[in-house]
């Protein structure tokens, strides 16, 4: 799993390094747990809601807290879409604060069954604002594309295997231009541009394998294991915001088990 992540990529890892500095690549192991419940409105349209905890740091610190509150709607046709809100209680890596987010998402997918094969693909755009973020550092509201392609087999009863890959695009990314001197070690005729649309950056790949265990009609069980590769741009300005310090790509490898209970009624 490991190795098919980072093929995927690495045509995008070395053509963003060409610009910026690139750091060692970290792992990471960490976890998330969640629960989740999902209430029957009418036919094809449900109400959803969870609570999901994240760890980091080998299993060392929480990461965050999240609760989501969201709607579905199933047409007939096999496409879904939905909304949701989501609050996340974040602590900052490395620091011992934390800091309230808000995330809104909107999605749609469609689902091709095959006999006992699913095969399914789905688009999610979400828009995630961050308090306390530096507007010259990181996007204070930063929208990203996500899309996902997932096949799952339901041939074994109550069991459910499935696997799918998932890629992430940042759409307004920094716009920052800046000259740096390998004599120097230093940043010059640094400028800010604020954030655009205007060159979107394809900064994360994940795969995951999982299955999902029926433990009644009402009730299951999701297992996941994911290889999560991300490289992100970490822009470090002065306190006056007109000097540049760094700009590097920092890549980063995380190995991510997954444990969430599914509850409908």
């Amino acid at each position: 799993m490991k190795k098919l992540t980072l093929i995927l990529a690495a045509a995008t890892l070395s053509a963003a390094a060409s610009a910026q500095t690139v750091s060692d690549l970290s792992t990471d192991f960490q976890t998330r747990t969640g629960i989740t419940a999902d209430w029957k409105i009418a036919r094809g349209l449900h109400l959803e809601g969870g609570y999901e905890l994240r760890s980091r740091k080998n299993m060392s610190d929480i990461a965050s807290h999240r609760v989501s509150l969201g709607m579905t709607y199933k047409f007939t046709s096999g496409i879904k879409t939905g909304i949701e809100y989501t609050y996340i209680h974040h602590h900052k890596s490395n620091a011992l604060t934390w800091s309230p987010r808000h995330r809104i998402s909107a999605s749609a997918s469609y689902t091709l069954k095959s006999g006992d094969w699913r095969f399914s693909l789905k688009e999610q755009l979400r828009l995630t604002h961050k308090n306390g973020a530096n507007e010259c550092e990181e996007p204070v509201n930063a929208f990203t594309l996500k899309s996902r392609i997932k096949v799952s087999y339901k041939g074994f009863g109550k069991i459910e295997p499935y696997a799918f890959i998932e890629g992430r695009n940042l759409l307004n990314a920094a716009l920052v231009n800046a000259t740096y001197s390998t004599a120097s070690g230093k940043w010059a005729n640094y400028s800010f541009g604020g954030y655009g649309f205007v060159k979107p950056y394809f900064n994360r790949v994940r795969g995951a394998i999982g299955l999902e265990w029926e433990l009644s009609k009402h009730s299951a069980v999701d297992f996941c294991i994911m290889e999560d590769y991300c490289y992100e741009r970490n822009i470090d300005v002065n306190k006056d915001r007109n000097t540049l310090n760094s700009f590097t790509l920092d890549p980063a490898l995380y190995t991510i088990a997954n444990i969430g209970y599914k509850f409908s009624f």
